[in-house]
């Protein structure tokens, strides 16, 4: 059992998730962990290569066994979550249960910004990533609070700024 809880980032792609949970994790001193990039190591695939053959359901597959496998690691970790990884109940359940879920929360014209073009990125082809973005903000935020402890707004903030507060939060839920 972890003694410490998990550091767990969740939001929208571009919220900032794997560099502030890198940070997160060099000022905790634990190993960070990715889980779309462990799906990718898993699979032998990347994560657009996966959506392309596979499908969507195959991928929440593959990233539900990651899910559970990192929850339940002995060694506290700061786990960055893939966007959709919050959809799954069994996901919200058992990273609630294993860590404190810090829901890093942007404007969907800010995350659009610092996505780009949103080339390789499955769900934003063919399109307008601020379109898109904003339709799946509307659509993952009921699932985004209900597996957040914390929500930590990101807009205009630098990503040491965005670190230092996850980093207050999370020692503050440890307290």
């Amino acid at each position: 059992m972890v003694v410490t809880p998990h550091l767990v980032l969740i939001g929208l792609m571009g919220a900032g998730k794997s560099t502030v949970g890198e940070r997160c994790a060099t000022a905790l001193a634990r190993p960070f962990v990715d889980t779309d990039r462990l799906v990718e190591l898993n699979a032998g695939a990347t994560v657009a290569e996966i959506f392309s053959t596979q499908g969507e359901p195959a991928f929440r597959a593959l990233e539900r066994t990651v899910v559970a496998d990192v929850s339940v690691s002995p060694e506290s970790l700061v786990i960055a979550c893939g966007g959709g990884v919050a959809l799954d109940p069994d996901n919200r359940r058992v990273l609630r249960e294993h860590g404190v879920v810090v829901w890093l929360r942007a404007d969907p014209v800010e995350l659009a910004l610092r996505v780009g073009s949103g080339a390789g990125r499955p769900l934003l082809e063919g399109g307008s990533p601020a379109t898109k973005l904003e339709r799946l903000a509307v659509l993952r935020e009921p699932a985004y609070e209900a597996a957040a402890h914390v929500i930590v707004d990101t807009d205009g903030l630098a990503i040491g700024a965005v670190a230092d507060l996850v980093l207050e939060e999370y020692r503050t839920w440890n307290a």
